[in-house]
């Protein structure tokens, strides 16, 4: 199983820290917040291989990161190309990039490079292990605001997903879609051809919102907390939390 780390942002909501610098690598405590990330998920048998998809900018600073980084499975970076947040590819288009440049054939788990978390990943390859569908995780929100804002999905009693929302004005439930995905290989032509099919591409959930209507996909309820790193607010409160 290869794990692609989205990583293509711009963050301009945590500039001035980020206008030249990449939001995953600043710190948190002393770790960065990819290295927290790679700590667990490198721990991971079915693991093979971390593919981390960068724009232009912020390339050279993963290349250094990297030559100072280790870690049991091999990482690559790919560039996307772009250099600026008007001109974005948007978080499917830097998958698709990274599968066609990697000639990927394999299950992939895809990830949102900025956020913490307070639990593993395992639980979540072992389910897709044992549902043997490509999986998403979701947790409970009872927040109208918050879910108008996010993915929303409904499940039945063996958590088949039967219906994924993107930002809906009325959500069908308070099951929220954090960005954290693994697609199995089965998948894979739907996923390469899913830009000829109207699939939305600058969310990373708008991929799985246009496989839910294609194939079978199951939800595994998120165990703990996820910190999403946006603003300098959530990166302060990170720092209280984990530093």
């Amino acid at each position: 199983m290869k794990n692609i780390i989205i990583a293509a942002g711009y963050a301009t909501r945590l500039y001035p820290l980020t206008e030249n610098f990449p939001k995953p690598l600043l710190k948190v405590g002393e770790k960065t917040i990819l290295g927290r990330m790679l700590d667990d998920i490198d721990l991971i048998e079915d693991i093979d291989e971390h593919i981390i998809v960068t724009n232009h900018k912020f390339a050279p600073i993963f290349e250094e990161w990297l030559k100072e980084t280790s870690y049991q499975k091999p990482i690559r970076i790919i560039d996307d190309g772009t250099t600026d947040n008007e001109h974005r590819l948007g978080a499917v288009k830097d998958l698709l990039l990274a599968l066609h440049q990697c000639a990927i054939d394999d299950d992939i788990m895809v990830l949102a490079a900025d956020n913490i978390l307070d639990f593993s990943f395992r639980g979540f390859v072992d389910f897709f292990k044992e549902k043997r569908t490509s999986v998403i995780m979701f947790y409970h929100e009872p927040s109208l605001k918050r879910l108008q804002r996010t993915g929303v999905i409904a499940i039945n009693e063996d958590n088949r997903v039967l219906q994924m929302q993107e930002k809906p004005s009325e959500p069908v439930s308070e099951w929220a879609v954090p960005p954290f995905y693994i697609y199995s290989r089965a998948d894979m032509p739907l996923i390469l051809d899913c830009m000829n099919h109207g699939c939305g591409f600058d969310a990373p959930g708008n991929l799985a919102h246009y496989l839910v209507d294609v194939t079978a996909i199951h939800a595994w309820e998120m165990p703990g907390s996820r910190y999403d790193i946006g603003s300098l607010d959530s990166y302060e409160e990170a720092q209280r939390l984990f530093g």
